[in-house]
């Protein structure tokens, strides 16, 4: 008794934790925030409640089978009846009750998760790298990174690739995850109901930083929307003081121009994300750090502290041309 005693907890400990690890944060399965992400919600909650029923009459049954004789000396014990009836409803009619309902809540959901036939009014690129998110918007001079803004209420186009391996894009609270392949261009639609910032995430082990590439859908409303394309369009205006022309001259003669690019300067480089508007972005490092003065300082002088394995090479400067480079990047809005 006391070892099914102990079974039964650990079940129920296991499902308990499995239950918070999936809900848990601001990225989660279980917090939808679009009607593509409703049905998937709804689709795990009616295979975790169906898996819990059969789980249940199962057990049940192995629990008559073991207790209904205890007791009882091996002399006293008569033969069994038949068990027909308890296997053809708690082994067959149930499960394929339950197996039904899933199947026909999984059909219900595919038309909203799929990108196919849906109509959409805008159009995202996004390549992953390792280890960062590279954006583009077709019709727009700009690329920007480790940020998708989206208007809210419309639907919108995502296209994924890859530029070395194979990645994942995940935004559980917007859709389902979208594999992102070399060579390859796959396609989900976001349509965010309201404003908001959510979390994605790489759902596929593409390297060392995995676990540190990161990415957040901004919904804001059309307006805003607009606003932003428009001012990630005009590049940065030049150096209005002598301190940011000073940083802009230090980013443009150590190595940081060969891997970033900054509109309207001489940086043109690939590899590392497009730093033109880098201070209105929320995060650094795909969403290691919040972008702050005193994380980007950090950041620049030691990043594998932060990010191990990430490309970018720790930056040498005196507090002086620290100082220089924070203020000009900050001012890069």
């Amino acid at each position: 008794m006391i070892t099914w005693f102990r079974v039964g907890c650990s079940c129920v400990a296991a499902t308990g934790f499995t239950v918070a690890a999936t809900g848990c944060g601001n990225q989660s399965t279980l917090a939808p925030d679009s009607h593509a992400s409703h049905d998937i919600s709804n689709v795990w909650w009616a295979m975790l409640v169906g898996s819990a029923v059969i789980f249940a009459v199962v057990v049940a049954i192995l629990a008559f089978g073991l207790l209904r004789r205890r007791g009882q000396a091996p002399a006293d014990r008569r033969p069994l009846r038949s068990g027909t009836w308890m296997v053809a409803v708690g082994g067959l009619a149930l499960p394929l009750v339950v197996l039904v309902v899933l199947f026909a809540a999984t059909i219900k959901a595919l038309p909203a998760t799929s990108a196919t036939g849906q109509k959409t009014s805008f159009t995202i690129d996004v390549t992953g790298r390792q280890w960062f998110w590279d954006v583009s918007y077709p019709g727009h001079d700009f690329r920007t990174a480790n940020e998708i803004h989206i208007p809210v209420g419309e639907s919108v186009l995502i296209k994924v690739t890859s530029a070395d391996v194979i990645h994942s894009l995940w935004v559980p609270a917007l859709n389902r995850k979208i594999d992102v392949i070399p060579g390859k261009t796959n396609e989900v639609v976001f349509h965010a109901t309201h404003a908001g910032v959510f979390r994605g995430q790489c759902a596929e082990f593409c390297g060392l930083e995995h676990a540190h590439m990161a990415l957040l859908v901004v919904a804001q409303p059309l307006a805003a929307y607009e606003s932003w394309l428009n001012n990630e369009e005009r590049p940065p205006p030049p150096p209005p003081t002598p301190e940011l022309e000073q940083g802009q001259q230090i980013f443009l003669g150590s190595d940081c121009e060969y891997c970033h690019a900054i509109a309207g300067t001489n940086a043109s480089g690939t590899i590392g994300p497009d730093l033109s508007h880098f201070a209105s972005r929320l995060a650094i490092g795909a969403d290691t750090l919040p972008n702050g003065e005193g994380y980007l300082a950090g950041w620049l002088l030691d990043p594998q502290h932060f990010k191990p394995g990430t490309q970018m090479p720790a930056t040498a400067l005196s507090g002086t041309e620290l100082q220089a480079l924070l203020a000009y990047l900050e001012s890069l809005r």
